[in-house]
């Protein structure tokens, strides 16, 4: 696979991250977990894609993309914890009532939680881009 597919997943997890900064300022809360759901999701991917030379299963499942790098053994208790919370919000439809049931979810509180930890995660996940 070429480096500009990489490069690709990563330009998309840095776009994500950013506009996940931008829904924390405005309280967009629910958004704001999606877009780090999403930033998680993509640099793994660009990850599986430099580890593996091919194309990263179809899933959003970030449990499920993490167990099959070459390093899922060092993401640790907390790391994995992180990536089943965000797990959740990934959002299939964002038309349904479980939308208006999550938007109300996520206090502003943890909506700081959920940026600080994936900003954490994205850091660590630097080290294994490379």
């Amino acid at each position: 696979m070429s480096e500009k597919l990489i490069q690709n997943w990563y330009s998309l997890a840095q776009y994500d991250i950013e506009s996940a900064r931008i829904m924390l300022e405005t309280g967009r809360n629910l958004y704001l977990a999606f877009m780090c759901q999403q930033a998680i999701e993509k640099t793994l991917k660009g990850i599986y894609l430099k580890q593996r030379t091919q194309t990263p299963p179809y899933t959003h499942n970030l449990h499920k993309l993490a167990k099959q790098l070459d390093f899922y053994e060092q993401f640790g208790d907390i790391r994995l914890k992180m990536l089943e919370e965000l797990n959740a919000y990934y959002v299939e439809s964002r038309y349904t009532e479980t939308l208006r049931e999550m938007t109300h979810a996520i206090s502003n509180e943890n909506a700081q939680k959920i940026y600080n930890y994936t900003i954490e995660l994205l850091k660590w996940l630097e080290n294994f881009k490379k």
